[in-house]
């Protein structure tokens, strides 16, 4: 198990993408809704949420693990932003075990760079 790779995952970030999963988190702050305040506030779009981006890395993990993988911790560092427009595609890797509990090491990249990094450790796959 330490070693193996789990199969990328790509999602397109199109603006209706980020501005729904921005009000699904009741984040409600400009820069994910406005392209006009985004841009004024020095971005080149709206882009994710930082909420959004940790259900995502979720996703990511328990999509591979399966329906009976429980999260124990997540520890994710963000990056350049994922605007909307571009594709974020996670890739990841189991990185230690012990019993039923893995560590899976997440990188989230969009064409920018590093999106968000971390590691995910759960339980019951």
């Amino acid at each position: 198990m330490i070693g193996d790779a789990l199969p990328e995952l790509s999602i397109d970030l199109t603006p209706t993408m980020v501005v729904s999963t921005a009000l699904a988190t009741m984040d409600y702050t400009p820069v994910h809704h406005d392209t006009a305040l985004a841009r004024a506030q020095g971005s080149t779009d709206i882009f994710l949420n930082i909420l959004t981006t940790m259900g995502l890395v979720e996703r990511y993990v328990t999509d591979w693990a399966g329906p009976e993988a429980v999260i124990r911790s997540i520890d994710v560092k963000l990056g350049v932003p994922a605007y909307a427009g571009d594709r974020l595609t996670f890739s990841g890797t189991v990185v230690a075990g012990e019993g039923a509990r893995l560590t899976v090491e997440v990188r989230g990249r969009v064409s920018l760079g590093e999106h968000a990094t971390g590691t995910v450790t759960l339980e019951g796959q």
